[in-house]
């Protein structure tokens, strides 16, 4: 039988859609549907054309972490088959965080522990206004181990240092205000419009520059700014504009028509 914990949609604009699909566990994640989410990152990365991925779910939870059913089956295994088991996870939200097309997570409801760490692997990230988050992990006598880079670039270590120390619920104010998300919506069908609308902002931007401009987010993070970046800063940009793509968009502009890649 065929698992069906994630559902991969994609349609013929270019948008992919990933979506959780265990509501009746709160979209608690095991081995199956880690194995599904990275099934479906490799595909969406594998596609040719497409040009933002959306991660979603069904049921009143985003995502509740980790099912500590599996937790408590993986904790009394062998030390390699632990350690793979979580390995497989942080090669899943690699995969996720790095994907060449932008990623928009839409939220509802809780996301707790593992949860959040889908969120923080998305470049763009809505929630509804009620949600509530928390990195319950110490809560269970457990660590957020592998999610913890992805959330640490997201909030950064200051935010860090009290949630992932105290296990403490916040809301999404407080989640937008320390870079956990960037948009705050009041309700689930908002969520819907405001993920369409954003979707439809990528798809009406240059393929290949907004894959170079995720890039260059990830290429100067944390990078001194001197002589040797602006060097390759310069080359980026001389690079782009000589492009096709380049040509034809600032030509579009000038031209007061609308550039090939959009339909």
């Amino acid at each position: 039988m065929q698992d069906r914990s994630v559902l991969l949609q994609i349609d013929s604009g270019g948008a992919a859609t990933i979506t959780l699909n265990r509501p009746d566990v709160h979209n608690c994640f095991d081995d199956s549907m880690v194995e599904g989410l990275a099934r479906a990152v490799h595909d969406i990365a594998e596609h040719e054309g497409l040009r933002v991925a959306t991660l979603a779910s069904r049921g009143p939870t985003f995502s509740a972490g980790a099912d500590l059913n599996w937790m408590r089956k993986v904790a009394e295994q062998p030390e390699a088959d632990n350690c793979g088991d979580a390995r497989h996870l942080g090669n899943m939200l690699s995969g996720l965080a790095q994907l060449p097309m932008p990623t928009v997570a839409l939220v509802q409801g809780n996301a707790y522990g593992g949860g959040i760490g889908l969120i923080a692997a998305c470049d763009m990230v809505v929630a509804v206004k009620d949600c509530v988050f928390a990195f319950t992990e110490v809560n269970l006598g457990l660590i957020p181990a592998v999610i913890s880079p992805f959330v640490v670039a997201a909030i950064g270590a200051r935010q860090a240092r009290r949630y992932f120390m105290t296990g403490e619920k916040f809301d999404t104010y407080h989640a937008q205000r320390m870079g956990l998300i960037h948009e705050m919506v009041p309700t689930q069908g908002a969520l819907m419009a405001q993920g369409e609308y954003i979707v439809d902002q990528i798809l009406q931007s240059a393929p290949g520059a907004v894959a170079k401009a995720k890039t260059l987010i990830a290429d100067i993070s944390n990078k001194p700014i001197d002589a040797p970046l602006m060097d390759d800063l310069a080359r980026r940009i001389a690079a782009r504009r000589a492009t096709d793509e380049g040509k034809e968009g600032v030509s579009a502009f000038l031209e007061r028509r609308k550039p090939d890649w959009i339909d």
